[in-house]
């Protein structure tokens, strides 16, 4: 989640800017702006699924997984384009996630 902060931060430093990375509505920016918010949401997610009554390792490692490589790969799109190619790593990693928690159990 401080992540999320720092780079939340160093976008807000120039959005009154017109035509940061493009405009409001660019690609580029936009892609950013998923990873900014990609880093917090799926932190807090992490979050309350520590606190929460599954006991899945797995399930747990697969959120840690997607949790960092899906702002990476946002982060990578809006550096190359081409990388928007490796977002079924994120995708899959927190899917095998939802799946393990949600056959997982209690603690």
């Amino acid at each position: 989640m401080l992540a999320a902060f720092v780079t939340g931060a160093g976008l807000g430093m120039f959005f009154h800017r017109d035509n940061f990375l493009g405009g409001y509505g660019s690609f580029r920016r936009r892609i950013l702006r998923l990873g900014h918010i990609a880093f917090a949401a799926l932190g807090m997610l992490n979050l309350v699924f520590a606190l929460g009554p599954c006991s899945s390792r797995a399930a747990s490692v697969w959120f840690v997984v997607g949790g960092v490589t899906m702002p990476m790969v946002c982060f990578l799109t809006a550096w190359r384009e081409k990388c928007r190619h490796l977002f079924f790593m994120p995708v899959l990693a927190l899917m095998a996630a939802v799946i393990l928690t949600l056959m997982g159990g209690t603690r």
